[in-house]
């Protein structure tokens, strides 16, 4: 349920409310907005309504919220819900653009793709330490080594470091070299890592799974936000169809169905999306076309010597002019939104 306090509620009635329903074992979570103060409660509904928690003093009124993710949902946080990472705003005015390897593969190269990324406008610097891979035989990561190398290139740039973490023992180790904590697709209902980095300050880029519904991955983000942490970036990276000639079909409905359902941030990943390093460019646009915050995508120097994902993998020269369409796509958007508010 959420609790809707009303415009101009002192400090002191909000206290009041949190206080009993805390006192009562309930969950409460606070959202501020620039428009609407609201507290999500946690808990049975009965609970709630024998607190006559509509009589208190601030209060407007108390809301069923009828989705089974609640700190996730739109109703909660009506707001759109933005997260600084180094000074780039994540949902803000301008898109989020991520990239780098698939594989952190050596420190001079990392840092090499990092300085001509940055150049070209990217915000953050993407690269897998650890490697989940569908063969036991495949390239899985340098590991800590890896890890250092990110943050060498972030020491040599400025660019924040997002890298993937596989399981919840790890989750401190990568903490300490990383900025954004990424939940890869085959983990997105591994709940006892997504209550590990709940438990973090670290933002989390959550990746949709391959077979998963939107439903489920909003509820993967709830375990998240239910720890405490609520700085939770969405990540579509497509779904599993009947398709072949593409790796996946990046799901460009979600963004719209998920914006409305949810306050979080939403990034596409066309290089997974669809697996061809020659369409990349067409989704990241496509992606940002249909509301995305931004695009993270796996970029070399060299991918045809990538040590993993080589053919998805789009080169310097293509990421400088993603990177440019990403934006002018990102400000005819926001252009058109704007004069569509006025009318």
């Amino acid at each position: 349920m959420i609790i809707v306090m009303k415009e101009g509620a002192s400090k002191s009635e909000i206290e009041r409310v949190m206080q009993l329903l805390q006192s009562k074992g309930l969950g409460a979570h606070l959202s501020e907005g620039a428009e609407m103060t609201v507290i999500g409660v946690i808990g049975q509904k009965e609970k709630v309504r024998e607190l006559g928690v509509e009589g208190l003093p601030g209060v407007e009124k108390v809301v069923s919220v009828s989705y089974p993710f609640k700190l996730a949902s739109r109703p909660f946080h009506p707001d759109n819900t933005t997260i600084e990472i180094l000074g780039h705003v994540v949902g803000g005015d301008e898109p989020t653009i991520i990239a780098g390897p698939c594989s952190v593969e050596s420190k001079e190269g990392l840092i090499e793709i990092a300085q001509e990324i940055k150049a070209s406008g990217a915000h953050m610097l993407r690269g897998g330490a650890f490697k989940p891979r569908s063969s036991p035989y495949s390239f899985q990561g340098l590991g800590e080594e890896g890890l250092k190398y990110l943050a060498a290139a972030r020491e040599a740039t400025g660019l924040a470091v997002v890298s993937e973490v596989m399981e919840p023992g790890l989750v401190d180790l990568v903490a300490d070299y990383v900025d954004v904590l990424q939940i890869g697709a085959r983990n997105m209902q591994n709940y006892a890592l997504l209550k590990a980095v709940g438990k973090t300050d670290r933002p989390v880029l959550l990746k949709r799974g391959f077979s998963n519904t939107i439903e489920e991955w909003l509820m993967s983000a709830e375990y998240i936000l239910s720890e405490g942490n609520p700085n939770v970036i969405l990540c579509e990276r497509g779904i599993r169809t009947f398709e072949t000639y593409t790796r996946n079909t990046l799901d460009l409905n979600a963004i719209p169905v998920v914006q409305h359902l949810s306050h979080l941030p939403v990034l596409v990943d066309p290089s997974h999306g669809i697996g061809h390093s020659r369409y990349v460019t067409a989704m990241a646009r496509a992606g940002v076309a249909a509301g995305a915050a931004g695009v993270i995508v796996e970029v070399h120097k060299k991918p045809e010597e990538a040590w993993s994902d080589g053919n998805q993998t789009i080169t310097l020269e293509e990421f400088d002019r993603l990177a440019k369409q990403v934006r002018d796509t990102h400000r005819l958007v926001r252009e058109y939104q704007l004069e569509a508010s006025r009318s």
